[in-house]
């Protein structure tokens, strides 16, 4: 064989990423916003595949003011809008609402290499209690990984938990980082933090079953796969990671039956992708010298 089959076999850590470059909700979740449940949310909740703007489903509160209000309002339906609102209203003094609805209209009209900088900027300074700091260190994360640029998000990330040390979704925001830059036992170690704190989290199992593969664990990677599909037998990353584990394990149906799964229940997902490019794989089958 020119090089293992299983290397060629796209997975998980890959779906991730490039769901966070498309822009989608897989990648970032929103820390514990205790601040944010008393304020309410703006816009309501965004629903994973279907986000035109990479928020959290409930983005932190800097205020309770109606120009905020207005201008997070704005920018799912109208971020141009929202974007011209918010930097007339930093010309008056609007301070840090201002400016952290500014970064977001950035990031949500596809500059997140101008937004993250902001919102990093922004998360460091404000008075705000740690979990917002932590949110807004998390937008900026993802707005990294938009741009292209893994290194800062996992920088971004790990601020983030240094104010927040046991939140599940920034655990594992930052081993998704980790993976993307092929460091799966760091990427492990959060996972593992992550799990321990919080067991029900199915995307924590899918990606430390991720992590377990490419440290050549293939059966700690199946118990966790499994894991994750009973919490959720229909979570696309996860039937995409198992079809990958049956092919290492020799067996190509089972493998194929997942990703033509993973494909049904997400056809327009970056999950749906990486397993058809696995299906034109497994019918290519290894390559020989």
């Amino acid at each position: 064989m020119r090089a293992p089959f299983r290397n060629a076999l796209l997975g998980v850590f890959a779906a991730a990423m490039l769901t966070a470059l498309a822009g989608g909700a897989l990648l970032l979740h929103s820390p514990a916003m205790p601040e944010a449940a008393e304020a309410g949310p703006a816009g309501g909740a965004q629903p994973p595949g279907n986000a035109a703007l990479p928020l959290p489903p409930e983005p932190p509160r800097l205020s309770d003011s109606p120009e905020y209000e207005a201008c997070l309002g704005l920018l799912r339906g109208d971020p141009e809008g929202a974007l011209a609102r918010a930097s007339e209203w930093e010309e008056k003094g609007g301070g840090d609402p201002a400016r952290h609805c500014l970064a977001l209209g950035l990031l949500a009209l596809g500059e997140p290499e101008r937004a993250a900088p902001r919102l990093e900027r922004l998360a460091s300074t404000s008075a705000t209690g740690a979990p917002a700091r932590a949110a807004i260190y998390a937008q900026a994360a993802q707005a990294w990984m938009m741009a292209g640029d893994t290194a800062r998000a996992y920088g971004a990330t790990t601020l983030a938990l240094s104010l927040m040390p046991d939140d599940t979704a920034l655990l594992v925001d930052r081993a998704i980082s980790a993976g993307a830059m092929g460091r799966y036992a760091e990427a492990l170690q959060d996972l593992d933090h992550a799990i321990s704190t919080d067991a029900s989290r199915t995307e924590a199992w899918v990606f430390r079953a991720a992590a377990l593969r490419h440290l050549d664990r293939a059966d700690d990677a199946m118990r966790d796969i499994q894991q994750a599909l009973t919490l959720d037998p229909r979570h696309p990353e996860a039937l995409l990671e198992r079809g990958i584990l049956r092919q290492l394990k020799g067996d190509t149906r089972g493998a194929k039956d997942d990703w033509e799964r993973t494909i049904a229940l997400a056809p327009d997902s970056a999950a749906a992708d990486l397993a058809m490019q696995n299906l034109a794989l497994n019918e290519a089958g290894p390559r020989r010298r």
